[in-house]
């Protein structure tokens, strides 16, 4: 892998280092945090492939996912990078990279429950993520009644928890990271998955063009000489990569 110096000390908000904006609750196989403090994941490793590419080192900061495109208007930190689909309201806060992942969407639910199709789930309650692409999947859900949690720092944790507890009957996430929720708990099951292919993506602050097209043109490198499909295969082994 081929390293490039740093370019300008106006690339970063911190010459030398890349701010990032993200979330420490256990967000499996994309990210998580080890009781020792490391962050681990498939978007953990692909972030340090592309900071040692470009001569930067990582920084995460832990955020409410609420707070996640507000506070790029700061001038604070570099980019947005957890878990993130490119959406048009978020494309007015940040400028997004090409994707490092296609990825579906799934349903959730209890062992109890027969639901098994968008059609089984009129009249239940729904929840997801405030203003994601997960939450508005639900709006074509016939009768279903959407419940949206406000992205705190434990967001996903904090909607398991009513998932189990019957606060809602179901909930709607990435497939991924249900995934594994579904294989740690045997109370809950994949009710279906949505083949909806999102686009996750690196959102850069509006202000830094130069680090936009820095990550883009490393992202390409990197995809180009197989590391990024490597980490694929590392973290997400039971899904072909996607580009």
């Amino acid at each position: 892998m081929k390293t490039q110096e740093l370019f300008t000390t106006e690339l970063t908000v911190q010459p030398g280092y890349l701010n990032i904006v993200a979330s420490d609750f256990d967000a499996r196989p994309m990210s998580y945090v080890t009781p020792e403090g490391e962050r681990m994941g498939y978007e953990p490793d692909l972030t340090r492939a592309i900071c040692s590419y470009l001569g930067l080192t990582p920084i995460w900061h832990n955020l409410p996912m609420a707070e996640f495109y507000t506070c790029m208007d700061s001038s604070e930190y570099d980019v947005v990078w957890f878990n993130q689909a490119i959406t048009p309201d978020r494309q007015q806060h940040v400028t997004f990279t090409q994707p490092y992942g296609l990825f579906d969407e799934s349903v959730l639910v209890k062992t109890s429950s027969t639901a098994s199709s968008p059609e089984d789930l009129a009249g239940q309650r729904v929840g997801g993520l405030a203003d994601s692409t997960n939450i508005a999947l639900v709006e074509n859900f016939p009768g279903a009644i959407a419940v949206p949690y406000p992205g705190s720092d434990k967001v996903l944790p904090e909607m398991l928890k009513a998932l189990r507890t019957g606060e809602i009957d179901a909930l709607i996430d990435d497939e991924l990271v249900l995934l594994v929720a579904e294989a740690e708990d045997p109370e809950l099951r994949m009710a279906f998955s949505l083949p909806t292919k999102a686009q996750f993506s690196i959102g850069v602050a509006k202000d830094r063009p130069e680090l936009s097209e820095k990550l883009d043109n490393a992202l390409s490198a990197l995809i180009a000489d197989g590391t990024v499909e490597k980490l694929w295969e590392k973290w997400i082994p039971w899904k072909p990569f996607p580009l």
